[in-house]
């Protein structure tokens, strides 16, 4: 017998026997309320600071310090205060160091600012806590005053310099450092001068490159076919201002007599041991807005 034949269908006659697929509908877009919110920055809302490094979803600021809470009835307090009064008399626009609770918290950085990935804040954690339990509570002291400027250049700051303790502050930023390098990150500096900031004033921001010269305006046109323009030509749209925006006062720098002339006023008062000195029981790393601490040697925090 012979097999049978097969018989060939066209595709048009395929198509004619299956529906048309179903047309798939566009899912609405989300609301604005439900998609991520970047930060905006806005000078006005933080006395004229301006973000120095970009936002970047899932990266998180952190730096490490330890903190000093200067109580309003110490004598440190009064002399803070002595101090801005002495200095904004010659930099009106200096702007005092947040208070917190009342008094002023002021901080000793270990480490630069550093920005982390998600999957890197347990690990530098980890690190902060291992340096906590190498190192017993110390004693440390302000010795002067002096001027220091950050990396980028937008601020300068009226500081308080440590003398007593700076061995001790140098040994667990060193201790750091294999970890700050691990996540690819600034160590701290090869020369540190620890110290807690009392006061800021903007700096004035570089003076921009002035444009490059513009060549006059191609005359496209030949001399026998100029056009003399209409006589009631309709004058352009006025341009409507944008809204003005707060100023903040900038200078170029503090004037070079103004630390020597706050030292020689204030500093034999700031390295008195009974005004100058702070305790250094704790560690701490603040990771994006969360504060983390653990007590030198392993110590439990109340």
């Amino acid at each position: 017998m012979q097999p049978p034949s097969l018989v060939a269908y066209s595709s048009e006659d395929d198509d004619d026997d299956q529906p048309p697929p179903p047309k798939r509908r566009k899912l609405p877009p989300l609301p604005a309320s439900l998609l991520p919110q970047v930060p905006i920055d806005d000078p006005s809302k933080h006395q004229g600071r301006t973000r120095t490094t970009p936002h970047v979803e899932g990266q998180f600021a952190a730096y490490i310090y330890v903190s000093l809470f200067v109580d309003p009835n110490s004598r440190l307090y009064a002399l803070i205060d002595d101090i801005l009064r002495d200095a904004r008399k010659t930099v009106p626009s200096l702007c005092e160091i947040a208070l917190q609770d009342g008094g002023k918290e002021l901080h000793v950085s270990l480490s630069r600012p550093t920005y982390l990935r998600a999957h890197q804040r347990e690990h530098l954690k980890r690190a902060v806590k291992a340096v906590a339990k190498q190192y017993s509570p110390f004693t440390a002291s302000f010795a002067a005053l002096s001027d220091l400027t950050n990396d980028e250049r937008t601020r300068t700051f009226i500081t308080m310099e440590v003398g007593a303790g700076h061995a001790e502050l140098r040994a667990m930023a060193d201790a750091l450092t294999p970890t700050l390098k691990s996540i690819r990150q600034k160590e701290f500096y090869t020369d540190p001068r620890f110290h807690a900031s009392i006061a800021w004033a903007l700096l004035d921001s570089p003076s921009p490159s002035p444009p490059p010269a513009s060549s006059p305006p191609l005359n496209l046109q030949s001399p026998s076919s100029s056009q003399t323009p209409p006589s009631h030509s309709t004058p352009p749209p006025l341009a409507i201002p944008p809204p003005l925006q707060p100023t903040f006062s900038t200078i170029p720098h503090l004037p070079p007599s103004l630390i020597p002339s706050l030292n020689a006023s204030h500093a034999p008062t700031l390295s008195s041991p009974s005004i100058g000195s702070f305790h250094v029981d704790t560690v701490n790393v603040k990771i994006g807005k969360q504060i983390f601490s653990w007590g030198l040697s392993g110590a439990p925090l109340e």
